[in-house]
């Protein structure tokens, strides 16, 4: 297992076909990443009082953190990390408990709290703050902080969404092929 791979309570990270996960970033506990997902350099995940699952195609950048919220009386389910398809987590963003949908632009430094859902076809911009609990909904574009709905994205940001998933797919095959050397 490599040492950015590590197991708490006796469960340790799944790895689906064809990940790529960087040696210099840390995945602890109940994580599930999916078909052709990549980790890049300094991400942190912590799958240790709740679960992060990551779809396919799906990449989280440089220096991105992932966290979950505990199980409590309150809230018996807490939040686990759930984020879907064909999503692009910009380098330095912050996603904690919170539900991602399919085919999402989280731009850099964007901050992502407890129980938000951002469902399917978003572009999140850089620095945007969803705060606890709020949804966004599918097709448009969202800036600020708090983050607001700004506009309906394009046929051509709607495009983009898949392709830039694929993009990093692409990126982690060539590194991939380059470890097997």
């Amino acid at each position: 297992m490599p040492s950015s791979l590590r197991s708490y309570k006796g469960i340790t990270p799944k790895l689906h076909k064809d990940v790529y996960i960087d040696e210099a970033c840390v995945l602890i506990g109940d994580i599930n990443l999916d078909d052709d997902s990549s980790i890049w350099p300094l991400v942190a995940a912590r799958g240790d009082v709740n679960h992060i699952r990551i779809g396919k195609r799906t990449n989280v950048q440089d220096g991105a953190v992932l966290h979950v919220t505990r199980k409590s009386k309150a809230k018996p389910d807490g939040n686990p990390l759930l984020i879907g398809d064909d999503v692009t987590i910009g380098h330095k963003a912050m996603l904690h408990g919170c539900i991602v949908g399919n085919r999402i632009l989280v731009g850099m430094g964007a901050i992502i709290l407890d129980g938000a859902i951002l469902e399917d076809d978003i572009i999140l911009g850089a620095g945007s703050l969803v705060p606890p609990g709020k949804v966004l909904k599918s097709g448009y574009l969202y800036v600020g902080s708090p983050a607001k709905q700004s506009r309906a994205l394009t046929e051509a940001e709607l495009a983009f969404l898949p392709e830039s998933a694929d993009n990093y797919v692409r990126l982690k095959n060539e590194y991939l092929a380059e470890q097997s050397l």
